[in-house]
């Protein structure tokens, strides 16, 4: 499907229309934060330094010098180049705050505050500001001074300990999970803050940071080890203290199989010839499995490896077992199921050529998200801006001269 009609059509606005968002925010978090907001409805006008704009548009593999990661992260976006070093684009930047609803940022602690433009002077000028700020430690506490990327905030918040198999160097997720979790965390935080702005008629401050924001996803870590001392360790492919929930070695790759209800399980023995293990009564529930998962997972890796996956899946889709292939993302790109939940959209890059992106998360029924606009060549939006602010084309040429726009 292509990207421009990557939704429902709908007579109804979408739910962020009217919402205007300043982004002075590079890399992941911040602008993966924006994206959402702008994938439903909100106007993101993009703040880019000016000459090679955000750092995003060069990482990893680009195409005729952008990176093809721009083409995502940055649709719905308006570009526009400020230099805000300068106390003049800064003026520039309060008078925009005044029309803004939400600014988005995540420049280290104490940046903006030396600019003028940290949260008590935004607040100052707009009342009913909301402003997600996005660092690595947050903007209070003994580290907010620190630099902080994902990476460093995966490994405080728990989740890099976890990553790889026992005994191992500790791996990275893949992703930079770290980033994106604080984007997801600062959009709850923007929409929360909206709802209360609509009741109280005043915009807040939210402080998200990196490595809470991973230690928020790391479940019962905590509880465990206040109650029992227990320190969670890897256990590679395998759901610790959840039987059985592995990755099982067929003829030409891996299945995931997730057999851990009881009734499942005793679905499970049954597909897989083993109605001993599945009538075994000290097997019936999840305590006794967990003490005999070696058993367990002997006899599902003895019957995996077998069968192929394909026939591997046949048995166990059909005795309603949840499993499944481990896919890259040749196998996203060609799954019947994605196309049919509209996940892989067919786009363009600004030279034409083809090019598919990820579809819209959450799907909503009545106001649904979507792509109205591809992403912006830097500085695209500039002089719109500039219009609009009544900035003279005496100091708009001064500016250029001096590198500010």
């Amino acid at each position: 499907m292509n990207a421009s009609a990557a939704t429902p059509t709908t007579s109804r606005q979408k739910p962020l229309a009217g919402i205007r968002v300043l982004e002075l925010g590079q890399l992941i978090a911040g602008p993966f934060a924006a994206k959402m907001l702008g994938e439903f409805g909100a106007e993101i006008i993009k703040v880019e330094p000016p000459g090679q704009g955000d750092p995003l548009r060069n990482w990893r593999l680009l195409h005729e010098g952008t990176s093809v990661w721009w083409q995502v992260q940055s649709r719905n976006k308006q570009s526009v180049t400020l230099d805000l070093r300068q106390p003049e684009i800064q003026a520039l930047v309060r008078q925009l705050v005044a029309e803004c609803d939400v600014v988005v940022e995540n420049f280290k602690p104490g940046t903006l505050e030396a600019w003028g433009l940290g949260w008590g002077d935004l607040h100052a000028i707009n009342p009913r500001l909301v402003m997600l700020r996005v660092s690595g430690y947050g903007q209070t506490g003994p580290y907010r001074d620190r630099p902080g990327f994902g990476v460093v905030a995966e490994a405080m918040g728990g989740l890099r300990h976890l990553s790889g198999e026992p005994g191992r160097t500790p791996v990275r997720v893949g992703v930079s999970i770290g980033d994106s979790l604080s984007a997801l965390h600062g959009v709850i935080g923007v929409l929360l803050a909206l709802r209360a702005r609509d009741r109280d008629g005043e915009g807040q401050m939210i402080d998200v940071a990196l490595y809470e924001s991973v230690f928020n996803m790391m479940e019962s870590l905590l509880p465990e080890y206040a109650v029992f001392g227990e320190v969670r360790q890897p256990a590679g492919s395998s759901l610790p203290g959840i039987a059985p929930s592995n990755a099982y070695a067929c003829q030409d790759g891996y299945v995931l199989i997730a057999g851990n209800g009881d009734s499942i399980f005793q679905r499970l023995m049954k597909a897989i010839g083993r109605e001993d293990l599945g009538q075994d009564p000290v097997l019936a529930h999840n305590p006794g499995r967990v003490a005999q998962i070696a058993r367990i997972d002997a006899a599902i890796g003895q019957w995996a490896a077998g069968r192929t996956q394909d026939q591997a899946l046949e048995v166990l889709n059909a005795a309603r077992i949840p499993a499944g292939r481990i896919y890259d993302i040749a196998d996203i790109a060609a799954d019947p199921h994605y196309q049919a939940r509209e996940m892989i959209l067919e786009d363009t890059l600004p030279d034409g050529t083809p090019c598919q992106v990820p579809g819209i998360v959450p799907k909503l029924s009545a106001t649904p998200g979507g792509i109205q606009s591809a992403a912006p060549a830097l500085g695209a939006h500039t002089e719109q801006l500039l219009d609009h602010l009544g900035v003279s084309p005496e100091t708009r040429a001064r500016w250029r001269e001096q590198g500010y726009i």
